[in-house]
């Protein structure tokens, strides 16, 4: 079986991703954010106003802690589950820093052995455009190292396309300097997550450059076909909990042997694992170069919570790296 990320579509409605969709007369353009896609949200989609109110509304509620972050990770299923979440993540970015975002999120519906990037020039989202970066672009694409995204590869990809109303908010102030590097990462051996990890940690480097790390957390439950229970734990979704904290208290000592280590024994269903290993290979490259950095989750939350087997959930996660 194509090992993709897990995919959201067989999960709840109203845990699927929101619809890109493809204006017309605009070629290399992806289309408006809709809270319709997947029919699980109000029809008809949420306005800009709409969406704009939800996301101050969840980032009034985090408090800044560690900005400014150089790279977060961040769920990306539909907002009703996840938007308070994310919103912990976002809350680190500082925008009169940040002026280019790679976001790296997981390849849930096409079979891909590296990592590709988008045919557009532009995502839209409801609040404003965000320009793809082909200044970045043309230095990736000189490695050899990355495909091309088709279109409709891109418009049904979810993963990316969920951080775009966040990053377009947390950047709201400084809209007209910022530009967007979306990389869509497959299915990595622990070599070529190293191999990227190289490659990118130049960027990384670079303070006015944010990392969005796009990745749920477990997906629990026989839809999935995935039921891990520590009865030692108790109930089901404390299990889920501890399982995914233990891999969450992994990823904070920034170290991707040990995250490979904790997969392969759990097998924990972490949708977004080759673009958490990504980073942590990144962050390792700037290690030995003395850098000093620190990861820290500030948000976890559970869809719903499991108490018999019969039940299903996904988790989320929120956090920052930040650079000392």
């Amino acid at each position: 079986m194509a090992d993709l990320a897990i995919d959201h579509a067989s999960e709840d409605a109203a845990q699927c991703h929101h619809g890109l969709y493809r204006t017309a007369g605009q070629k290399n353009c992806i289309g408006d954010f809709s809270a319709n896609g997947g029919n699980q949200y109000p029809n008809p989609p949420l306005s800009g106003a709409q969406l704009n109110a939800q996301l101050e509304g969840w980032l009034s509620q985090a408090q800044s802690t560690l900005r400014p972050a150089r790279a977060v990770i961040v769920p990306h299923a539909g907002y009703t589950y996840c938007g308070a979440c994310a919103a912990h993540a976002y809350k680190q970015v500082d925008p009169t820093v940040t002026r280019k975002v790679f976001i790296l999120g997981p390849s849930h519906h096409v079979p891909l052995s590296r990592c590709a990037l988008s045919p557009a020039e532009v995502y839209r989202t409801p609040l404003y455009d965000l320009r793809i970066d082909h200044k970045i672009y043309a230095e990736l694409w000189k490695t050899g190292m990355f495909e091309r995204m088709t279109l409709p590869t891109d418009e049904e990809e979810h993963s990316i396309e969920m951080q775009l109303p966040f990053t377009a908010k947390a950047m709201e102030s400084h809209k007209d300097e910022v530009s967007i590097v979306p990389v869509l990462v497959g299915a990595l051996s622990e070599s070529k997550e190293q191999e990227y990890g190289k490659l990118l940690s130049k960027y990384l480097a670079d303070p006015a450059n944010l990392f969005v790390i796009s990745s749920d957390f477990c997906h629990w439950g026989h839809r999935f076909r995935y039921t891990y229970y520590d009865e030692t734990q108790g109930e089901l979704y404390r299990s889920i909990e501890h399982l995914d904290k233990m891999g969450m208290g992994i990823i904070e000592q920034l170290d991707p042997i040990s995250f490979s280590n904790y997969l392969k024994k759990y097998h924990n269903t972490i949708c977004g694992r080759h673009p958490i290993g990504v980073l942590l290979n990144a962050v390792t490259e700037l290690r030995k170069n003395g850098t000093d950095m620190s990861f820290s989750f500030l948000n976890y939350a559970q869809s719903s919570q499991c108490r018999n087997w019969q039940d299903s959930s996904v988790s989320y996660a929120a956090g920052a790296l930040i650079v000392h």
